[in-house]
């Protein structure tokens, strides 16, 4: 029995409708996160600051239910490199800086600042990356 290899693209599944909806729910947490630091940093209202750590805890209930179903799906995938592997890794990523963010913001809001706003502009870059590369239904080109 030979080995039959082909140079044609690897048919890749999308993720699960439960999956992408946690996914792409914690891009707009995140990034109201990032937005509520903003306002913050501009106005010093402590509710921004606020309203920031309430975003950034529900990002982490998303990120991390998303997270453990990449898992779950790497482990059911037949191949476990690619575009599976650098979407579960950026999600890990994000959820590790996003739970280092609310850290962060459990300081007081005077003290959180500027670091939360730079680290929720890293936390939001991410999140898009990992939901953009994860949801990505293109087929993946054999080398």
């Amino acid at each position: 029995m030979s080995a039959h290899i082909t140079n044609g693209p690897i048919h890749r599944h999308p993720p699960g409708r439960l999956h992408a909806i946690l996914l792409s729910g914690t891009v707009p947490l995140f990034l109201g996160a990032l937005a509520s630091d903003a306002a913050y940093y501009r106005s010093y209202q402590i509710q921004w600051s606020n309203f920031a750590s309430w975003l950034i805890a529900g990002g982490l209930l998303f990120g991390g239910l998303a997270l453990l179903l990449s898992v779950a799906g790497l482990l059911r995938a037949r191949h476990r490199t690619g575009r599976p592997l650098i979407g579960l890794l950026l999600l890990l990523a994000t959820w590790v800086l996003g739970l280092g963010n609310a850290f962060v913001h459990a300081k007081d809001a005077w003290a959180a600042m500027p670091e939360g706003l730079i680290v929720s502009v890293i936390v939001a870059a991410l999140a898009c990356i990992a939901t953009w590369i994860s949801l990505d239904t293109r087929p993946e080109v054999a080398k």
